[in-house]
């Protein structure tokens, strides 16, 4: 199976499978943790979109009428990616050290659109001497494209009730 990090065998039918979408997301979250922005931005289709709701938002939230902490097209997650990874142009600028942890995945439907996959996510955050821990769940449509799966949405659901202590959202959750 192909996840469009490294070469696999491609994935052979037109949506992928839970245990492939598991390893796709789990591979996701190594690139992050690893720092590798601009792999991770790869892993998105031209016209994608990312988006993190504010705290305590409904998953049914809409990025034009509700206030998101990111609402990202494909060229504006562009943006953010070039920005991440410049030195000293950033707020995450030294690095913070991330680690992040991906479980419960299913995929809830499967339409023209792709597959819609929900997954729980911790992600902890070490900077400053101070320990952040982020807790929620990502909901996707992936697709397979050339044998390879691909983002076309991502939703990066906080499920905690406030950004108290973290106070800010600087990294990909």
């Amino acid at each position: 199976m192909s996840i469009a990090i490294e070469t696999r065998a491609p994935v052979e039918a037109a949506l992928p499978s839970r245990a492939e979408c598991e390893e796709f997301l789990i591979e996701e979250a190594a690139l992050l943790n690893e720092g590798r922005f601009t792999k991770w931005y790869d892993l998105f289709l031209e016209g994608a979109t990312y988006e993190v709701p504010q705290a305590g938002s409904p998953d049914e939230a809409d990025s034009a009428e509700d206030l998101f902490y990111i609402a990202d097209s494909y060229s504006r997650l562009g943006h953010r990616v070039a920005r991440m990874t410049k030195k000293g142009h950033h707020s995450e600028w030294p690095a913070s050290v991330c680690s992040r942890l991906i479980g419960n995945v299913r995929i809830v439907a499967k339409d023209d659109d792709g597959a819609h996959v929900e997954s729980r996510f911790i992600t902890h955050r070490s900077k400053n001497d101070v320990m952040d821990v982020f807790v929620g769940h990502h909901r996707y449509v992936l697709r397979v494209v050339d044998g390879n799966i691909r983002i076309a949405e991502k939703r990066s659901i906080l499920d905690m009730n406030s950004l108290r202590p973290q106070g800010r959202v600087s990294i990909i959750v």
